[in-house]
């Protein structure tokens, strides 16, 4: 509407022009070099016009052919690039469709036609990927490394590739490079976290795993769980060196967080009797018997009490008992503790009452047998129960819920998979083999005369009571 507003004026403003000047006739006379010109003023006006007409029109072409070459090669490049785009998106969808002849071939036809390493790098990376190129896609991904836009992919690709061959001290390495790039994203966390963990670097684990949950990278239960175990491993290295006070920090620290994790309780009674502090170690034990009664804290319990006769011990894990009274773990202490001590009968009660519960494992099999010899110097029942002992599930352990592997003691890392806190306390399949290195064997029968001992049934005896 402007334009035509424009047009209209100027047409008006034209032939306003030419009827003033029909209006005012007149001769112009020019003398020029021996030359007289005489025309009227409309002409010489007319003459001045077309001039200009012809001055602009020149001048355009001028202009024309002096930008030529320049557009030739302009138009050339954008019909590059556009071509250019076109293989690399034809690249992108083989590579989603699964097809690394066409990605490869579409890759190196958009290295060809574009000049933006970046886009055709991560193609030519993925491509390589596809058709299983590792040294391929190992160049590309260092290529980019070497550009501040592309360095954080190439880190990501190199740290895939790592993960996937087992690299995991280089894998370590470009994570830790990638946080310093981009310190705030989510994968990034949670791998340097797993990796640290893995490496056994504690504190930094420990750093990572607080950072990610800032961040709420990780929901708040999962990074409360996490954090407890990486400051378990933490006291348990203090404890290894034979530094108490520090494994006790770090040990509170840990059933702080997350006072239900199964193995915080136990690590922080060990610290405190180690710190010379027993008495307090029992009251915590007595204070989450009735949450989580496990044999590794009766255990733990003896030691804080230094009870080492058999019928004293008899009544302090009584007393322990009442805590949890309908716990099956209750009764299995009672049982031990009575068989210790020869109360055939009260162990032989206790027993039974923890077999109707659940099915009786290898260890409450062998221990009814100890009671049949013992008590009645019954041979044919003792062989009837150890052979039952032979058929009946294993004696519980801490089970890697990942792989299936039986730890003797909980660990944070599973010692077959490295899978992260994964272990609960529950009987083996069956299919999996308990190496001696990892389930002690089954504790010989008890002699029948003289003095018995405490026979752990499905109790490991922690490093600290052994």
């Amino acid at each position: 509407m402007k334009r035509a507003t424009l047009l209209v004026v100027l047409v008006g403003l034209v032939a306003f022009a030419f009827a003033w000047i029909a209006d005012r006739p007149g001769t112009v006379a020019i003398t020029w070099q021996g030359w007289q010109i005489d025309a009227p003023i409309g002409m010489l006006f007319a003459a001045a016009a077309v001039l200009v007409f012809l001055s602009v029109a020149l001048y355009a072409l001028l202009r024309w052919l002096v930008r030529l070459p320049g557009e030739f090669i302009r138009r050339r490049r954008e019909r590059r690039r556009r071509r250019g785009y076109a293989a690399l998106t034809r690249g992108l969808v083989a590579v989603a469709a699964g097809d690394p002849n066409e990605a490869r071939r579409q890759s190196r036809r958009a290295q060809v036609l574009l000049d933006e390493p970046p886009l055709t790098l991560l193609l030519s990376a993925q491509a390589a990927q596809l058709a299983e190129d590792e040294v391929g896609a190992r160049r590309c991904f260092n290529a980019m490394l070497e550009r501040p836009e592309t360095e954080f992919l190439g880190l990501r690709g190199l740290l895939t590739q790592a993960l996937r061959t087992g690299n995991h001290a280089e894998a370590l390495t470009l994570v830790r490079r990638a946080r310093a790039l981009q310190p705030q994203t989510p994968w990034v966390l949670t791998t340097l976290f797993e990796l640290e963990a893995r490496a056994g670097d504690w504190d930094a684990a420990i750093d990572a795993v607080r950072r990610a949950a800032r961040l709420g990278v990780l929901p708040p239960a999962k990074a409360r769980r996490s954090e407890a175990a990486a400051l378990i491993e933490r006291a348990r290295a203090s404890r290894a060196k034979n530094r108490p006070q520090e494994a006790l920090g770090f040990a509170k620290q840990a059933y702080g967080t997350e006072p239900t994790h199964p193995a915080a309780a136990a690590t922080l009674a060990q610290a405190l009797i180690d710190a010379n502090r027993p008495r307090k170690a029992a009251r915590l034990i007595e204070q989450e018997w009735p949450r989580q009664p496990h044999p590794e804290l009766v255990a733990i319990y003896r030691r804080a009490l230094t009870a080492s006769d058999p019928v004293e011990w008899t009544l302090r894990v009584a007393g322990l008992a009442k805590l949890a009274p309908e716990a099956r773990e209750s009764k299995i202490a009672l049982a031990q503790a009575a068989l210790a001590a020869r109360l055939w009968g009260e162990a032989r009660r206790y027993l039974a009452e923890a077999m109707s519960m659940a099915p009786p494992s290898a260890g409450l099999a062998r221990m009814m047998a100890q009671i049949e010899a013992g008590e009645h110097d019954d041979v044919a029942a003792e062989r009837r129960w150890l052979a039952q002992a032979a058929e009946a599930l294993p004696d519980p352990a801490w089970v890697c819920e990942e792989c299936g592997f039986a730890h003797r003691v909980w660990q944070a890392n599973c010692e077959r998979c490295h899978a992260f806190d994964t272990q609960v306390w529950r009987s083996p399949d069956r299919v999996q083999p308990i190496l001696d290195d990892v389930i002690p064997p089954a504790p010989p029968p008890a002699p029948r005369a003289g003095a018995g001992a405490l026979v752990p049934v499905n109790a490991p005896v922690p490093p600290a009571v052994r």
